[in-house]
This record gives C-alpha cells, sequence and structure tokens, in this order.
C-alpha cells in the first residue's frame, strides 16, 4: 500500500516509521519543514517528494498529522491533487481539531471528490515494536482507514460521523494537557512565591498519582508546547457557549508562554527553571525514596 504522511514531526514522523518498517510505501513532502523533519525522513527510509502533484499521483491514502491551525490549509494545498485523482485516495485528517474544524475540512475534501476520514490520535508516537497510539476513526472513510492495522497502526473504527473522532480527541486532551496545563499554573505561582519545595512535597505525599503525572508529563511538554496552543483553542471551540471554554483559552496562553520561553532560552529560561524546581523528576524520585 503507499500513503502519504504529511508531515514528518513527531507524532507523524513515528507514524511514518512504523508504517515503513511493516511494509507500507510511505512517502512525504518536506517542503518548508524543518532539518529534524528531513532527519527522521531519512531514517525511516521515507520516499521524500517536494513536488505536491507528484506526490500525491504516488499514492492510495493521504494521512495529515500537523498542528491544529495547520490542518485547514493543507487540505487546500492538496484539493487539486485529490480532484485530479478521481475519488481514489483516502484524506485522513488526523489533526486535534474541534469537530466543526474536521466537518469544515471534511467539505474540502469532499468538494474534491475524494473520500474521507475523521481520525484522533490518543498516545505517543510509535516506538520500536511498541503498541504505539490509538488512531479512532470515523466518517465513510473509517473502514478503509482501518485497513492500516495491517501495518502496524492501532486503528479503531467508532460510529458519529464525521466529527465524532475529534470529539473523543479532544475530550481526552481537555483532560491529559488540560492537566499538564494547570501543573504549569502551579508551578509559575509556586515559583513566584518561593514555595516550590513545599508544593512539591506535598504533592509527592497526598497526590502521588498527579504528581507523577506531572513530573513526566511537564518537562517533556516544553519542546512541543507551541503545538498545545492550537489544540487548547480547538478544544476552547469544541466546547463553545460552556464556561470552561475560557479555561481552555488561558491554558492556550499558559502554553504560548512556555514555548516562548523554551525558543528564547530552552530549559534555563526563567519561567522553566521555576517550573523544573517543581517537577524535577530526579528530585522526586529522591523524595520518593
Amino acid at each position: 500500500m503507499r500513503i502519504a504522511v504529511v508531515a514528518t514531526g513527531e507524532m507523524g514522523g513515528g507514524i511514518a516509521a512504523r508504517l515503513k518498517a511493516r511494509g507500507a510505501e510511505v512517502f512525504t513532502s518536506l517542503a518548508g519543514r524543518s532539518e529534524a523533519s528531513r532527519v527522521r525522513a531519512r531514517a525511516a527510509g521515507i520516499t521524500v517528494i517536494d513536488d505536491d502533484a507528484a506526490l500525491i499521483a504516488n499514492v492510495e491514502i493521504f494521512l495529515s498529522v500537523v498542528p491544529p491551525d495547520r490542518a485547514r490549509a493543507l487540505a487546500e494545498r492538496f484539493a487539486p491533487g485529490l480532484a485530479r485523482a478521481g475519488g481514489k485516495i483516502l484524506y485522513a485528517d488526523c489533526n486535534a481539531v474541534a469537530p466543526e474544524t474536521v466537518r469544515a475540512i471534511a467539505k474540502i475534501v469532499a468538494a474534491a471528490g475524494a473520500p474521507f476520514a475523521d481520525a484522533g490520535i490518543i498516545g505517543g508516537p510509535p516506538k520500536g515494536d511498541d503498541a504505539g497510539p490509538r488512531l479512532y476513526a470515523s466518517g465513510e472513510g473509517a473502514a478503509r482507514l482501518a485497513e492500516l492495522t495491517r501495518f502496524g497502526l492501532d486503528i479503531r473504527p467508532m460510529e458519529g460521523g464525521i466529527g465524532a473522532a475529534s470529539a473523543l480527541k479532544l475530550s481526552y486532551a481537555a483532560l491529559t494537557k488540560g492537566l499538564t496545563a494547570l501543573g504549569v499554573a502551579a508551578g509559575q505561582g509556586a515559583a513566584a512565591a518561593g514555595v516550590t519545595d513545599a508544593l512539591a512535597a506535598e504533592l509527592a505525599s497526598s497526590q502521588p498519582a498527579l504528581f507523577a503525572f506531572l513530573v513526566r508529563g511537564v518537562p517533556r511538554m516544553y519542546p512541543k508546547a507551541y503545538r498545545f496552543v492550537g489544540e487548547m483553542e480547538e478544544i476552547a471551540r469544541f466546547l463553545g457557549d460552556a464556561g470552561a471554554a475560557q479555561m481552555f483559552l488561558g491554558a492556550a496562553g499558559a502554553y504560548e508562554e512556555v514555548a516562548a520561553a523554551w525558543s528564547e532560552a530552552g530549559a534555563d529560561a526563567p519561567l522553566l527553571r521555576g517550573l523544573g524546581a517543581v517537577f524535577d523528576a530526579q528530585r522526586a524520585k529522591e523524595r520518593a525514596a
């Protein structure tokens, strides 16, 4: 089977590598992508075709795996090629977007005459021979997307039509990435008040599961924070008029601050040093000993 994966960021690159390792022919475009994406593609043996028309002409399934704010633009970019393919290429949007966003993307793809699947990814990128993330899929193309289980992906078709898989993804992310954003807020407050050690000790004592989640998740989030900004905004859009929507716009702002700090100074940025004082993994092990 011939599959395009655009783009080869951490998640897209992991999915592309898994598909390639399990016997699929995998293609990507690296136009405008970072050197890190090129390194991932080369390491996985993925065929790079930077001409959009040539790329789309070579594949049967197209997986869109980009930051939420780029999902619609990617569909618009490849719509002409999908139209020329005459309905032969399945386009799967695998991005963390609101149901209304994915339905707008589906309309673009439908206008090009191509079948569409709404896919929500839950879990980290595939690594080695692990089970990898779950890809929940809804819409008319879900059954066809499930054919990728032959190549090492855990595809789980679900009822509900286009928007259902995205709704599940965002409901889940509201808890996981929402908790991480709360950890950022708590860490910022504790650092500003000079009570980081006391907060960490209390969390380790009274909330060990939550503390372990934050120790694992907060530092890992720093280089990915820029992607979480759009995801939080999509969660707010998903929630609509609910009062909680404002909370996730605040979470978007928190991730934006982390992204800016990481871009400017890495883990040495004052904000991230403050968070590290609470959520440092080695210190957490010492407290637990």
